[in-house]
Formats: C-alpha cells, structure tokens, sequence
C-alpha cells in the first residue's frame, strides 16, 4: 500500500491569513486543489494532516476520499506534521508519498513517476528533479519511517535524503519546480496576476 501524506498544517505567517482557505482562479481553495492533484495520481490512500484553522480547512475537503488528522503542534515546525502524518498511516503502510497542501501539482503523473521508480528500483527514497532542482513531492518507504519521526524543527525530509545519496532515486522531469504559496506575491502568480481577493 502507498499512502499520501499532505502537509496543510502550515502557520501561514508569509501569508497574514491561512493561506490554504484562498480560492485559486477556478474559486476552489488552494488546499482543495492540492489535494485534489494528488488524488488523481490513483494513490492507495491519503491522509491529510491540519493544524492552523483545522475545522475550516476539514471543511473545504469534504466530499473527497481522505482522512484528516489534527496536529496540534503545527507551530513547532513541519517536522511535527511530518511525524502526525506518519503516526496516522495504516498497518501494512509500504511506502509515503510526502506531498505540500500550499503546492499544488501540476501533473498528478509524477506521483506516478515516483512510486513506478520506486518499484523498479527499490530505492527507499525516490525524489522529483525538474529542470531548476530537486522538489517534491518525495516517496519515502517505511523503512524510514523512524528516521522521519526523529527529525525536529520546521524541516521536513530533507536531512533523511541528505543522510545518504546511495539510497536515493531520482526521478528527472521535464518541468518546472511546482510553485510554494506563501506569499500574497506568490498567490498572486499563482492566479495568472489577478489581485488577491480582500
């Protein structure tokens, strides 16, 4: 089994309002498009992981096949989500797709990409590279588990791929790095230039 794990747990500070309740041009809130992208690649699972403004951001996901969990350390960094998401995955969990609510994919296939090469290589890591760098969202398989858990702060992954390169793949893409959202400038991109509602 594959699960995904979204961070939407984030404090939103860049942004001065929870980020992730902000229509994108189609009206549909940020964090309901993220979400939405990722359930298209066809994962076996997915869990949702909340912090800031919880009960509001459950609400703009109704209707999908997710599972929410609440992390009520969010504050204390992404490491803390990252640990929550973990704690709520399912017995007989092979492997977690690490996948950011304020980013949305542009092409569900590269989740695809990403466990195909994790079948075929068996590599416990296997990261996104676009054409400006390795991004995410990043495949880790559950023998990490325990390495994820005992990272602290606001870092997510990172440190566990740095730890060793030999048990990383690489999966390279013909794209652009998929843009963050934590800014009303970043926002603003992300809607083609159209002002950042009130």
């Amino acid at each position: 089994m594959i699960v995904a794990i979204v961070l939407a747990a984030g404090a939103s500070t860049r942004m001065g309002r929870q980020k992730l309740l902000l229509p994108m041009a189609d009206r549909r809130p940020l964090v309901r498009v993220a979400v939405e992208q990722v359930l298209a690649a066809g994962i076996d699972d997915t869990v949702v992981v909340l912090g800031r403004e919880a009960e509001a951001v459950a609400r703009t996901l109704v209707g999908l096949p997710v599972r929410t969990v609440v992390n009520p350390r969010y504050a204390e960094g992404q490491s803390t989500s990252v640990r929550a998401g973990i704690d709520a995955l399912p017995a007989g969990t092979e492997a977690a797709v690490i996948a950011l609510g304020d980013q949305p994919l542009p092409d569900p296939g590269v989740i695809r990409r990403l466990v195909a090469a994790f079948r075929t290589t068996r590599q416990p890591i296997v990261v996104p590279v676009y054409r400006d760098g390795r991004g995410n969202p990043v495949l880790f398989a559950a023998t990490l588990f325990a390495e994820l858990r005992a990272v602290t702060g606001d870092r997510g992954g990172r440190e566990v791929i740095a730890q060793d390169p030999g048990r990383v793949a690489e999966v390279a893409l013909d794209a652009a790095m998929p843009a963050d959202i934590d800014t009303p400038e970043d926002y603003d991109a992300a809607r083609g230039g159209e002002p950042s509602p009130p």
